[in-house]
């Protein structure tokens, strides 16, 4: 049921018809029988500023956001977390007082997901892709003190374009910043190893490596038979494989990777652990992770 009282949290985007996060916030609202309800708004590029505005006037008290909004909501923001601010994305929003504030969780979803099996410290990972979700990954593992990072990409030079830039934002002084909050990390004693390259790089970069993330579409639902970045020739037993794309569950380079016996994480894991992230940053409360990931299961077998 639906009153007066209940609180609305939502996503919004363009496209948002796909969005399995309606079904999967609304079975972790329903399993702790909280007055919420999430509800999918489709928003073009054009009305991003009055759909924020809005959201204030109708005291919606959360927002995800979703392509093609992820980076120029920033703009709109009265304040955003630091990691949300490196990224140069955001795809959560809380509201209080009449203020907005940003957040990434794009990035801890992944992170979480792969600490389901491993200690990310002191680790030598290879992230395939140089867009937007590998540069979130990328940020939080330095925090997570991995020891050795490799960025290959199609684009070789996309690749080497983006370890400069972090590497640099790794390194910067945002005390200044005005709508920065909650600057907690010091970043200027990070210290972490880079390498970069292209896809002809990859097999040599996995030799030594302990965890590979994917963060390319290729293997996406409608396109499962596209060939993955890495094959059983090159991957060993003792990698972990995480795929972010959730649609399929066992994507090509999964499948791939169980013929050596690697250790596998889905996508899917990623998207639930943001989840998780995202309930707690808008009710306070610890998410329910089963019911959502249930939740989750369902709506893509459907």
């Amino acid at each position: 049921m639906i009153y007066g009282t209940t609180k609305v949290i939502g996503v919004i985007g363009d496209p948002i018809e796909h969005s399995f996060s309606p079904m999967m916030f609304n079975a972790a609202f329903k399993a702790k029988n909280m007055d919420y309800i999430y509800v999918p708004f489709k928003v073009e590029k054009h009305e991003l500023k009055e759909a924020i505005t809005g959201a204030k006037a109708f005291n919606i008290k959360g927002l995800n956001v979703t392509i093609p909004h992820k980076q120029k909501v920033i703009n709109e923001l009265d304040k955003f977390d630091v990691m949300a601010n490196l990224i140069g994305a955001v795809n959560t929003l809380n509201f209080k007082d009449g203020k907005s504030k940003g957040y990434n969780t794009d990035c801890i979803g992944a992170i979480k997901a792969i600490e389901e099996v491993c200690n990310l410290k002191n680790k030598n990972v290879v992230i395939v892709g140089a867009g937007g979700a590998a540069r979130a990954i990328a940020f939080q593992l330095a925090i997570e003190e991995v020891n050795n990072l490799t960025m290959v990409n199609r684009s070789a030079k996309k690749a080497e374009s983006l370890v400069y830039d972090i590497k640099t934002l790794l390194s910067a002084d945002f005390a200044d910043h005005s709508k920065l909050d909650d600057i907690t990390i010091d970043f200027t004693h990070i210290d972490l190893n880079f390498e970069h390259g292209g896809l002809d790089d990859l097999p040599n970069a996995l030799k030594d490596a302990d965890i590979l993330i994917d963060t390319t579409p290729i293997g996406m639902h409608l396109n499962v038979e596209d060939i993955p970045v890495a094959t059983k020739e090159i991957m060993h037993s003792d990698l972990i494989v995480n795929d972010i794309v959730y649609n399929p569950i066992e994507t090509c380079l999964l499948k791939e990777a169980k013929k050596v016996n690697a250790t596998c994480v889905s996508g899917i894991k990623m998207l639930l652990y943001q989840g998780a992230e995202n309930f707690k940053i808008w009710t306070g409360e610890e998410a329910p992770l089963d019911v959502m990931e249930k939740a989750l299961m369902e709506a893509i077998k459907d």
